[in-house]
């Protein structure tokens, strides 16, 4: 592309009185953490020029009617001074300014393009956000989560993280990484509390608003029925203060605690709970792994569609408009009366193609596995996964008596025993208790854990005894103690550092981890190790973690479409019939 014309034939144009123009004095609240007016103007002159050179030379007559600089300058009145109490209307008075000058811009030019790297400025008035302690103790990085918006946070606040930092907790070490994380933003230079710092001074360039502590008493009055000296009600007296002082501006309380956001509420206030943490918002939006293709595939893709044989499998090269909502070993079937069936698994996606790979059916008695063959057409897409060494990462959802633990189990018996496909299989789970606490348990790490292990027993129990036939004492105790020695149980607490080699890992009750743990002990997998996480996000234990927020929601989402991954929701139970109807009516 051409160069452009230098910035001195763009200021030749101009009216002669325009350079003599002066931008007015700003506000001292609003120069302390702002650059001059003057070399901002120079900029947006010098950018303006160059991308609209062409466009001045043509149009000389509506330049000097619309001199730049002069335009621009009028933009930039200044917001009336505040108290110095109030450090946050000068952020919001600032971007005003800044949104104007930019929308002020002479018609006469061509709009240049914004520069690369840099965000689209916000729409809309900036709103400022009131953090609970809560909140920073349950996602320590939430500072920079608010997008171009400030964050403000009250001394009890502060006060609190301060009370929180001591143990070994995943709260306490939260508040410490809070606490490091607000001393290095105090510690950039030329960051000044007074008047906010800025969120994007180290280098989380996310984050575009500035943060504010409370450097003076404010003024609020609360009902006498909530005492001034609890934790909460201080809070909601500063956001009650905020709100009246900088009005109209919007101020919103943000906490997990439901009760407090209850009693803001009750009090005019705004609040709301913190969901950056939430991967998905309902549940019922978590990807499942299985698509239904539509009833008239066949009408009009079989035309189309090209199809070979590799090995076992059957291929089948389709296209049409279901392609965009295809991913990589997603599952899809074909079921209507007087059709052929189809059940496969999408292995390849090329711009408007996909390829469609057959099962293998593990339903049968020949294709069994371990002795159990699949029941319904989720176990068996589930068999598939894992059986496929290509498969590194499985996820399995489902209620409980779906045979998520017993076709996990299966699999990796096969594979270590008979297809010496891994070296053993280590199996954990969280230890979350349902009611309470028993105490302390004895013995070493595998002692302690066998207690949480039941589940385990349970399927060990049912796989070692084979299709119901029995090899007699001797037979089932031989086989029990080959089975032992290949499993090894391990507890969560010490995995971090390690690495698995050709191992075959099995993360029960998945859905009591929180989306660190998750990655915790994802990222112990080493070359040749597959890892199995199951769970029922209907059963979760742990407190202040729901459906939207579990890790194993989250390791779901996030490898959806990953050529080394796959997951299936189970959908009908096989324990018994009396655990299927508890499942739907309890």
């Amino acid at each position: 592309m051409p160069l452009p014309p230098a910035p001195s034939r763009r200021a030749a144009l101009l009216a002669p009185e325009a350079f003599e123009v002066t931008a007015r004095p700003r506000v001292s609240q609003t120069s302390a953490n702002e650059p001059v007016a003057a070399p901002v103007r120079a900029a947006s002159a010098t950018r303006t020029g160059r991308k609209a050179g062409s466009a001045a030379l043509a149009t000389p007559a509506a330049l000097v009617a619309a001199p730049l600089i002069q335009v621009e300058t009028q933009a930039r009145v200044p917001e009336p001074a505040s108290s110095p109490t109030t450090p946050t209307a000068r952020a919001t008075g600032t971007r005003k300014a800044r949104t104007t000058s930019v929308t002020a811009s002479p018609s006469a030019t061509a709009p240049a393009p914004a520069p690369r790297g840099k965000k689209a400025a916000p729409q809309g008035p900036t709103k400022l956000f009131v953090l609970d302690t809560n909140v920073l103790l349950h996602d320590p990085t939430s500072l920079f989560r608010f997008e171009e918006h400030d964050i403000f946070l009250p001394m009890i606040v502060l006060e609190e993280l301060d009370g929180h930092k001591k143990g070994m907790t995943e709260v306490a070490r939260n508040g410490r990484q809070t606490s490091r994380t607000l001393d290095a933003l105090a510690g950039v230079q030329g960051a000044d509390i007074a008047h906010g710092l800025k969120l994007d001074s180290t280098g989380q360039r996310a984050a575009g608003g500035h943060l504010f502590f409370q450097t003076a008493p404010l003024d609020y009055s609360l009902p006498t029925s909530l005492p001034p000296g609890k934790a909460d009600n201080q809070i909601l007296g500063v956001v009650e203060a905020l709100r009246k002082l900088h009005a109209p501006r919007e101020v919103v309380l943000v906490s997990k605690d439901i009760n407090m956001r209850v009693k803001a509420r009750a009090l005019g206030l705004n609040a709301e709970d913190y969901q950056n943490d939430k991967t998905l918002e309902d549940g019922d939006l978590l990807y499942a792994g299985v698509l239904a293709l539509p009833p008239d595939f066949w009408a009009k893709s079989g035309k189309n569609v090209e199809s070979w044989q590799s090995g076992a499998h059957t291929y089948y090269r389709i296209g049409g408009p279901i392609v965009p909502q295809l991913m990589i070993n997603q599952f899809v079937y074909f079921e209507a009366p007087g059709e052929p069936s189809l059940f496969a698994r999408v292995s390849e996606i090329r711009e408007k193609t996909a390829v469609l790979q057959t099962l293998k059916d593990y339903g049968s008695a020949k294709n069994a596995v371990w002795g159990v063959t699949t029941r319904n057409r989720e176990q068996n897409y589930a068999m598939n996964l894992l059986m496929d060494p290509e498969i590194d990462f499985v996820t399995l959802t489902g209620t409980a008596g779906t045979g998520k633990t017993l076709l996990a189990l299966a699999a990796g018996l096969t594979q270590v025993l008979d297809d010496r496909r891994y070296t053993e299989i280590i199996m954990t789970r969280a230890t979350v208790s349902v009611g309470e606490d028993i105490g302390f348990l004895p013995g070493t790490e595998e002692e302690k854990m066998g207690p949480w292990m039941g589940a385990l027993d349970d399927n060990l129990e049912f796989l070692a005894k084979g299709d119901g036939g029995y090899a007699g004492y001797w037979g089932r105790a031989a086989t029990n103690e080959l089975i032992r020695s290949r499993i090894k149980i391990k507890s969560m607490n010490f995995m971090r550092g390690r690495t698995f080699l050709n191992k075959y890992v099995i993360i029960d009750e998945a859905q009591n981890l929180t989306p660190k743990q998750m990655k915790t002990l994802i990222t112990r997998a080493g070359p040749g190790t597959k890892i199995i996480c199951m769970g029922n996000l209907a059963q979760i234990d742990t407190p202040y973690l729901t459906e939207g927020s579990s890790g194993l929601t989250y390791a779901v989402d996030r490898f959806k479409g990953w050529p080394h991954s796959g997951h299936i929701t189970l959908a009908r139970g096989e324990r018994s019939r009396l655990a299927d109807f508890a499942s739907e009516v309890l």
